[in-house]
């Protein structure tokens, strides 16, 4: 199933496998690289990422001296990757002419004895679209969590590389190239390539990286942006991955661009780094958007 909401020239595209993002386009003019209805999302494209993002590494991790260990959901690494419900069937809550709201509850499963309920709405206004993840501890245990999304902001007609990138965030992580996982302890971005605060060029640059410590802006918001389109999140997601990979369906030789916005660095539920913990029977909230320029 999916679900179109419209407002004025804009309109939106959900699915209900993993509560994901397809298509948000603007009279017209696409700001996200989406993928056609029926297909896979492709490279992550769009995904809802709960009760963590990015990687756990070794998909193996302990809480309170209780040893857990995860379906290896990324082989050729051997981690488990981007949560346990971007691939599940979400169910509809509400559904309007500009907004609709999708939910999902997950039972135990191996690696992971936490039940809770996550919820996701998106609901479109003057300014853009606006993304609002809701989780409920529904177990008996303290429920540590993180949240993340994977769209791929597309800056309307313009080619990436003639865009301009730029990001709030103040730090790195440094990552092992070959397991994609911390190698070590966040550092400040102060005079490297990987310094975008004010804004660089993306011709030439690749990215797959996590960046940390976001700074909000004068509205109390993260924002990144590239080219004509804004990412935009509240202050707990002070993380986010930028990946630029080399091809993507439909896009011929122009490259698409991931900005993912996260409440927690790549394998926090082995440092603890940023990971969110509801009490049972808490709920917790936090919203990220996408706007045109």
């Amino acid at each position: 199933m999916e679900y179109e909401i419209r407002r004025g020239a804009a309109r939106a595209v959900i699915t209900s496998r993993g509560g994901g993002l397809r298509a948000f386009d603007v009279a017209g003019v696409s700001y996200v690289d989406g993928y056609g209805p029926g297909e896979s999302p492709p490279m992550g494209a769009g995904a809802v990422l709960v009760p963590w993002p990015n990687r756990v590494a070794g998909a193996v991790w302990a809480r309170d001296g209780e040893r857990h260990e995860l379906e290896v959901t990324e082989p050729a690494r051997g981690n488990a990757n981007h949560g346990l419900v971007r691939k599940r069937a979400w169910s509809l809550v509400a559904h309007d002419a500009s907004a609709v709201t999708l939910e999902i509850s997950v039972e135990p499963v191996p690696g992971w004895p936490f039940p809770f309920r996550t919820t996701v709405s998106y609901a479109l206004d003057e300014r853009g679209l606006t993304i609002t993840h809701g989780v409920h501890n529904l177990g008996e245990r303290p429920l540590p969590f993180g949240v993340g999304a994977h769209p791929y902001p597309r800056p309307g007609d313009a080619d990436p590389d003639d865009c301009v990138l730029t990001l709030a965030a103040s730090t790195h992580l440094p990552l092992d190239p070959e397991r994609m996982v911390p190698s070590g302890p966040a550092v400040p971005v102060d005079g490297t390539g990987l310094d975008f605060r004010t804004g660089r060029p993306l011709r030439g640059v690749t990215l797959d990286h996590a960046f940390g410590g976001c700074v909000p802006d004068g509205q109390g918001l993260v924002r990144h942006s590239l080219g004509d389109v804004s990412v935009w999140a509240d202050p707990v997601f002070s993380w986010v991955q930028v990946y630029t990979p080399d091809s993507f369906p439909g896009k011929g030789s122009t490259r698409a661009v991931a900005i993912e916005p996260m409440t927690c660095p790549p394998d926090a539920l082995n440092s603890g780094t940023d990971l969110i913990t509801l009490a049972p029977g808490e709920s917790w909230t936090g919203r990220w958007g996408i706007t045109p320029v």
